[in-house]
């Protein structure tokens, strides 16, 4: 429906419409006014049959941030004008119900047939099925293509109204000869808005607090969002970052997309800091070791067209600093392991209608609008200009792709049928979906001296996925020497480091599930695994007369939990291991669901729950136990179904806090209460049994009045879990909630000889001088200069191994080692025994990094550590992790210790009643 104009919205399109920018110097000499769309590429000539935006939207571009629905309207008004150029298809929905899309334009021939354009696309993407010489004559009638990526973040506002005129300028646009080759030679991709969610959280604040006319002053309100900002979608997700684990509906329909039609060029369009000026490629360094020459050299060239048309407008621009190429788990960077040439574009973003930057400039909405769909055309010309090179390097990525796998000492991976069924299908399936090739075996067999059962995962490199699996199941993917090299020079001079985001990523660590390489093919009788290929429930003995039991330990088990308290049903839980009278080991935590304590259908119940959550179930005839706690030990509780809250607004990390919800009620099925954090300082707790503080620093919203609530709350048998900085926040004396504290820097205890930090005054009168002193040597100079008391450094963030206490309840279930990201420079003391336990640690400094690259001090210093801390305090507990247990929703090998940290706790505690 179209958008009714309210008078104060009238006003500001009619002072928006006013706005000018400075005219661009020769040659092209446009003006970035809102009055046409024609002035955004000068002496453009536009069929009339085409509808403009203002025609269709009623504003012209620039005017007005578009919304999703109005974006919909203008590309279905561009599909009705000219739909034998231009089709919209449908790719998912998200959370909150939005439809997303993606156009395809090309010239009639080729998009009447874009099936078959596919379908070329898949043979040429498989030498295995193609030869040389069939593949040269795809080569020689294929179009080459590009596809655009719009508005990831939801608050970088220009590019999907740099979307719109993108593809109205294809159609409209006559007598030109960089849209009719074009046309000629490219297809291309337009998928204008991949976080409706999260633009319209962005849109809906902006025009809330927009005054009489938009303010250009950063510090006005409508420059600063409030908690949690338009960045990130419905589950508060950075979705840029979730392309690895694919846990975000949004994600998981580009990436089909992207699989189907495998584009040559793939362009990923952001926002930046609004005085910075317009970045693409080449990227920075690092970059991933598994891309390949042929890759980065095409960026090269889409670089450089781009600079051309830049310096034609005038446009300033950077390359290869601040945004790398290596992490694998970006939208300029997955598509690079189907063999693509990718790239992210940076605009710096004026948040809004125009943004005064430190220079005195007015950047506008419109600028950054122009310099999108500038590069976006530049993009698409590289495309038509190399449709021959595109097509012939996507076709030798693969051939290289697949002798690499063979050549390599890990051509195969093997993902055993071990006892986290769940863990290892889940990653089986996930690799599906990324298009892998994995087979799953039908019966035993031994690879590279090591035997498997049946029902293990294989996975060949020599794939044209091949790199693909590499960079995720290597352990180490390392940057390259200089780079670090040139870090480590940097921290020694007290300079702040270069490196991006995390450095490592490894999904069979972070899954925590065993997974070995083998440097042969394996031969054995196997079936493909598809994307959605469901985990497999059992229930042995489905008419037992005394009880089902769940060995606990995966997520199949967890959700089997979750689904029986949702329905009522009676479960308990085992402290410690025990063996059944038949001899049958269960581990500690498993599920023990009696008959007499349920209703008469309890066994079509957990036969239910067993095919829906996978969860491998066994019925016994009697209770008799020959090893560990009986049925109706103390060692045995009854699990609760915990009424779960969490922080919610200022001062949580966002991010933490969208994934930690998105954690518990999508990947455990169960429900969580969101309350504003500050309401936490006087609010009633007394309905709930769990309460999660995400990472945050409460000290403000909180107070004195609220720590001693929270306290009091625990005392009367509340479960308090705090989630990396709110761990800190609660061992701060005024907070008192756990006891341990931050950790300082480690140094070095000072030669001896060494001039102390306190050199004496002198006589003189000026009692700032003080006695000379000698500096002999640029570590000394370092030395004088650091701080005292200083935290230990930054670590952008490595895969950290964990060691897990065995005989506590709380980590039942857990495996004696798991892997944690561990990001930042949190180290706290251990916590003393009469005060509760540490029940996971970090492990010693040889064996504490299991990827990724770490400060040597910092490995170190963190050795022996703690990473889940325990402390009972009156009937209830304060549990503590020191680093982000739900990072990006991708450490699935943390679940099992989370679930515990909720149910099992609750069950543990003893409220008040």
């Amino acid at each position: 429906m179209p958008i009714k104009t309210t008078l104060l919205a009238s006003s500001i399109i009619a002072i928006l419409s006013l706005s000018t920018a400075s005219a661009m110097a020769a040659p092209l000499q446009a003006t970035t006014s809102a009055d046409s769309s024609s002035e955004l590429w000068p002496n453009a000539q536009y069929a009339a049959n085409i509808p403009t935006i203002k025609q269709v939207l009623g504003y012209h571009l620039g005017e007005r941030i578009t919304t999703h629905s109005d974006m919909l309207r203008y590309f279905e008004a561009l599909a009705k004008a000219a739909p034998d150029r231009i089709k919209l298809f449908d790719y998912g929905t998200t959370w909150e119900g939005r439809q997303l899309i993606y156009a395809a334009i090309a010239k009639p021939d080729t998009l009447a047939h874009l099936d078959q354009f596919s379908a070329d696309m898949q043979q040429l993407a498989d030498p295995r099925k193609t030869n040389k010489q069939q593949a040269q004559k795809l080569i020689k009638q294929l179009p080459s293509s590009v596809w655009l990526e719009h508005s990831v973040h939801g608050n970088e506002i220009s590019s999907t109204d740099a979307a719109m005129m993108t593809a109205y300028h294809l159609l409209a646009t006559q007598n030109d000869a960089m849209v009719d080759k074009i046309f000629a030679n490219t297809v291309v991709f337009i998928d204008p808005l991949q976080n409706p969610d999260g633009r319209m959280r962005f849109i809906n604040f902006y025009y809330q607090t927009v005054g009489l006319q938009p303010s250009s002053d950063r510090l006005s309100v409508e420059h600063n969002e409030p908690w949690p900002r338009g960045r990130s979608n419905h589950y508060l997700f950075d979705m840029n970052r979730d392309w690895l684990t694919i846990t975000q509906p949004e994600t998981a329909g580009r990436i089909k997309a992207l699989l189907k039609y495998k584009p040559n060029i793939v362009v990923d369009l952001h926002e930046m800091q609004g005085d910075a000026s317009y970045f693409f490629v080449p990227a920075a360094d690092p970059i991933n070791p598994h891309m390949s020459k042929t890759q980065i050299a095409n960026n090269t060239l889409v670089g450089k067209n781009n600079a051309k048309y830049f310096d034609e407008f005038g446009f300033d621009y950077y390359t290869r600093e601040v945004f790398d190429g290596f992490y694998p788990g970006y939208g300029d960077s997955w598509p690079t392991f189907y063999g693509a040439s990718a790239a992210t574009y940076e605009v710096a973003s004026a948040r809004g209608d125009h943004f005064k930057k430190t220079n005195g400039d007015i950047l506008t909405f419109i600028d950054t609008v122009q310099k999108h769909f500038v590069a976006s055309l530049a993009t698409a010309e590289t495309a038509a200009d190399h449709r021959e090179k595109l097509l012939t390097d996507f076709y030798q990525y693969q051939v290289d792709a697949i002798k690499a796998g063979k050549d390599d000492d890990e051509r195969s991976f093997i993902l055993p049928a071990s006892d986290d069924l769940a863990g290892s299908h889940k990653l089986a399936t996930l690799m599906a979906k990324h298009g892998v090739e994995v087979r799953q075996a039908d019966k035993a067999f031994s690879a590279c001296g090591k035997d498997y059962s049946a029902g293990a995962y294989v996975i060949d490199t020599a794939q044209p996925r091949g790199r693909f699996v590499k960079t995720l199941f290597t352990q180490q993917v390392d940057m390259d020497k200089p780079f670090l090299t040139e870090q480590e020079r940097r921290r020694a001079r007290k300079l702040h480091d270069e490196i991006y985001d995390v450095t490592a990523w490894s999904l069979p660590l972070m899954y925590n599930v065993d997974s070995y390489s083998c440097d042969d093919a394996i031969d054995v009788a196997s079936h493909s695994v598809s994307a959605d290929a469901p985990l497999q429930g059992k229930v042995v003995n489905p008419n037992a007369k005394v009880a089902y039991l769940v060995p606990w330990g995966d997520m199949a088990s967890g959700r089997f939990l979750t689904a029986a308290l949702r329905q009522g049903i009676r479960v308990k839980s085992a402290d410690k291991a025990f063996t059944t009278g038949d001899n049958h080991n269960y581990p500690a935590g498993s599920l023990i669901v009696e008959v007499k304590a349920n209703d008469a259908d309890l066994a079509a119940q957990v036969q239910q729950i067993a095919n829906d959550t996978g969860a491998q179930v066994t019925g016994v005839d009697s209770s008799w136990v020959i090893k560990g706690p009986n049925f109706g030990s103390e060692n045995t509780v009854t699990m609760s179904a915990p009424n779960v809250a969490m922080a919610w607004d200022e001062p949580t990390s966002s991010l933490n806090a969208g994934n930690t919800r998105y954690v518990i009620e999508q990947q455990f099925n169960w429900p969580v209460t969101a309350i504003r954090s500050a309401q936490l300082a006087s609010a009633n707790l007394s309905d709930y049994q769990v309460l999660i503080l995400p990472s945050g620093d409460y000290s403000q919203a909180l107070g004195e009045s609220g720590a001693a609530n929270l306290k009091n709350w625990v005392k009367q048998g509340g479960v308090l879990i705090t989630l990396d900085d709110a761990t800190r926040y609660a061992s701060t004396p005024k907070a008192g909630l756990i006891d341990v504290q931050q950790e300082l820097a480690y140094r070095a205890e000072s030669k001896d000889g060494a001039p102390s930090d306190k050199a004496d005054k002198s006589d003189s009168s000026d009692d700032n001088r003080v006695a000379g002193s000698l500096i002999k040597s640029h570590d000394e100079l370092i030395s004088r200069i650091e701080t005292p008391q200083e935290l230990p450094d930054h670590v952008s963030g490595v895969l950290a191994n964990v060691e897990v206490d065995q005989e506590h309840w709380l980590t039942a279930g857990v495996k004696p080692e798991v892997v944690s990201l561990v990001i930042g420079n949190d180290m706290f003391t251990p916590i003393k025994l009469a005060s509760g336990k540490n029940v996971a640690w970090f492990s010693d400094e040889k064996h504490l990094l299991a990827s990724g690259y770490m400060w040597q001090q910092n490995r170190k210093q963190l050795a022996y550590k703690p990473f889940l801390i325990y402390q009972p305090t009156g009937n209830g507990m304060v549990i503590g992790y020191t680093q982000d247990p739900t990072a990006r929703g991708y450490l699935d090998g943390l679940n099992v210790m989370l679930m515990n940290t909720i149910f099992r706790a609750a069950a543990h505690a003893t409220p008040l009643r």
